[in-house]
C-alpha cells in the first residue's frame, strides 16, 4: 500500500485509476494529448455529495432539507475540500505540467484532485469502499458552525428573497490579477434595497463569497 493508499484507508485493486486522479489539468501545457483528472473529478462530486447527505441526514434526524442542504454546502465545499486536500498531504502527489510553479496554498485544485480521488476509488471498489474513504477522512459532519459564515451568499440569497418585491443578488467581477494558476479576483455585489459591498478571493467563488460575507457585515452595522 502507498503512503497515499494509507492515508486514504484503501488499497486500490486498479493503482493506475488513483494514478489519474493525481494528475491536474495543467498537465495539458507540456503535453496536450495527456489525461488529466478532469472526468474521475465530475464522479467524484457526485460521490462526495451522496456520501455527505447520507452521513448528514443519519447525524440530524431532526433537521429538514434546507438547513441539511446548506451543511452539505459547508462539507464539501470547494474550501473544505481544498483543506481536506492540503491536510492528507495531497500537495507531494499531484502532477503538473512541466516547469510550472508549486500550487498556492489552498487552491482549487487540491479540491478538484481530493473529487478526482474520490471518483476513482468509487470506481475501484464501489459505494463501500467509498464510504470507508469519506469515513477514514473524517470530515466534520457532526460541526456546529454558524450558518452566515459558512454559507453567506446562501443567507444573502434568503435576505433578498424576503424583500417585497423579491430581489436577487447581483455579483459582477471587477479585477483580476495574478498568475493564471494563482489570480485574486475582486468582486462586487448588489442587491436592490440592501446595498451593495466588494471584496477579493483566490477564486471568483471565493471572492462572491467573501462579497456576500462584507454585505451582510454592513447589514448588521445598520441595525
Amino acid at each position: 500500500m502507498t503512503e497515499l493508499e494509507e492515508k486514504l484507508g484503501y488499497a486500490f485493486k486498479n493503482p493506475a485509476l488513483l494514478a489519474q486522479a493525481l494528475v491536474t489539468p495543467s498537465i495539458k501545457q507540456s503535453d496536450p494529448q495527456a489525461k488529466d483528472n478532469q472526468r474521475l473529478e465530475f464522479l467524484g462530486d457526485a460521490v462526495f455529495g451522496l456520501l455527505s447527505a447520507d452521513a448528514l441526514y443519519a447525524a440530524f434526524p431532526a433537521e429538514q432539507e434546507g438547513p441539511l442542504t446548506v451543511r452539505r454546502t459547508h462539507l464539501v465545499s470547494g474550501k473544505s475540500l481544498a483543506e481536506l486536500g492540503e491536510r492528507i498531504g495531497l500537495r507531494r502527489f499531484l502532477v503538473r505540467g512541466t516547469g510550472l510553479p508549486d500550487f498556492a496554498e489552498g487552491a482549487k485544485v487540491f479540491a478538484d484532485a481530493m473529487e478526482a480521488v474520490m471518483g476513482a476509488v468509487w470506481l475501484d471498489g464501489g459505494i463501500e469502499a467509498a464510504r470507508r474513504v469519506f469515513e477514514n477522512l473524517n470530515l466534520p459532519v457532526k460541526e456546529d458552525f454558524d450558518e452566515r459564515r459558512a454559507n453567506p451568499r446562501l443567507c444573502v440569497q434568503k435576505i433578498a428573497q424576503n424583500l417585497r418585491p423579491p430581489q436577487r443578488p447581483v455579483y459582477e467581477v471587477l479585477l483580476v490579477t495574478g498568475p493564471d494558476h494563482a489570480p485574486t479576483v475582486t468582486v462586487r455585489i448588489s442587491v436592490k434595497g440592501l446595498g451593495a459591498a466588494q471584496a477579493t478571493g483566490r477564486s471568483k467563488a471565493a471572492a462572491e463569497a467573501a462579497a456576500a460575507a462584507a454585505l451582510l457585515a454592513q447589514l448588521d452595522a445598520a441595525k
